[in-house]
């Protein structure tokens, strides 16, 4: 078992990654589809560089960490017979999936019929299916039914998809990472597939990484709570933070100096950015953790983390423009855009959580998987 400390920094790293994700969808510069090796192609100014430099920099260890914490915490309970466990996770994961991916449809769907909304998600790409058809009215049956599926509308549920996938192939990955001899050929696997940003529809690298990387930790029995020598926070959170200027400094000027090449060396120092940020954020930030969990305010917060999740999206990405436009009379307007739209979205997620917990708790239990109640 763990310590109750360490149950804290579980739950205190799950919502600040939930909370971080928001921002990272908030993004507002000129290139918003975030890859490791995107380069913003616009000039450096205050407001760029640092959206930049925390967007696809310092938050980017959330989802990483999210799978470690998630491996751990099944290898931790895996003496529970594996179909009770995995029926369980068909409560807490599977349905919660469908069931938003449906929301998030007939949310878009609803929406279009308003002109402005219909102008705003066009405009957007977010559902775009070929040249010409960009709405969700322009799907046929089995498009929409493809999109439910594997594609959902509310994009971040694809973490929830591959998650359940290696739930259900934790047998496989114990097997693997517990063998001194196998864990050696699969981990050198999932390194390559990560570094190379490998992505399919049921697996994907990084979730494979760092959701075999938990289980690794647990069945080992790795001190997660006091960092040996060589994983000192205060040396991992200088390499961090150093890390992450220069690969913004790059993104908005490597490419004059070295070509081609910016994609390869911004995607490896992408890798090396989150490996930092892991180890700075788990054993660096122990004083924060304590200080917030002492909080009854934080902790009711913290229990809105899955509700923040499943609601944010598509509509923090629809709300940019709109945004924009209303502090489009200040110099700071995609600051101001970047900071209040996330904040705006999380207070609204958090006030629907409340209403739905308060007056539908069983719907609110449902949809959450039984998280928060």
């Amino acid at each position: 078992m763990v310590s109750t400390f360490t149950s804290s920094k579980f739950k205190f790293w799950s919502f600040i990654s939930m909370v971080l994700l928001v921002f990272v969808h908030g993004y507002n510069l000129q290139e918003r589809y975030l890859q490791p090796w995107t380069l913003p192609h616009e000039n450096v100014t205050f407001t760029s560089f640092t959206q930049y430099f925390l967007a696809n920099g310092l938050f980017r260890f959330r989802i990483p960490m999210l799978f470690v914490i998630s491996g751990y915490l099944f290898a931790l309970h895996d003496y529970r017979p594996y179909k009770d466990t995995i029926k369980k996770r068909v409560k807490t994961i599977l349905l919660p999936y469908l069931t938003w991916s449906a929301i998030g449809i007939l949310m878009v769907y609803l929406a279009e019929n308003n002109s402005y909304c219909k102008e705003l998600i066009a405009n957007s790409h977010l559902l775009q299916i070929d040249n010409t058809r960009l709405l969700l009215h322009d799907y046929t049956w089995y498009e929409v039914t493809a999109r439910w599926l594997f594609a959902p509308v509310p994009y971040q549920l694809w973490f929830l998809r591959v998650l359940f996938i290696y739930n259900l192939a934790y047998p496989f990955l114990k097997r693997w990472v517990t063998n001194k001899r196998a864990s050696y050929i699969f981990f050198s696997i999932a390194i390559l597939l990560w570094l190379g940003t490998f992505g399919m529809v049921f697996f994907e690298g990084e979730g494979l990484l760092f959701f075999s990387l938990g289980i690794w930790l647990q069945k080992n029995s790795f001190n997660i709570e006091t960092p040996g020598k060589w994983l000192s926070p205060k040396i991992w959170g200088l390499v961090f933070v150093l890390l992450s200027i220069i690969k913004t400094w790059l993104a908005f000027n490597g490419e004059m100096y070295v070509g081609n090449s910016i994609y390869f060396l911004l995607t490896i120092l992408h890798k090396m950015v989150i490996v930092s940020g892991l180890v700075t954020a788990w054993f660096g930030g122990n004083t924060l953790v304590s200080w917030s969990m002492r909080h009854h305010w934080f902790i009711w917060l913290s229990s809105f983390s899955f509700i923040i999740y499943a609601l944010h999206a598509p509509w923090v990405a629809l709300a940019i423009n709109p945004c924009l436009d209303l502090f489009k009379d200040y110099n700071t307007a995609r600051m101001l855009s970047f900071i209040i739209l996330p904040m705006a979205i999380i207070g609204v997620c958090i006030g629907i959580g409340y209403l739905l917990r308060k007056i539908f708790p069983n719907t609110y239990s449902f949809l959450t998987g039984g998280r928060g109640i």
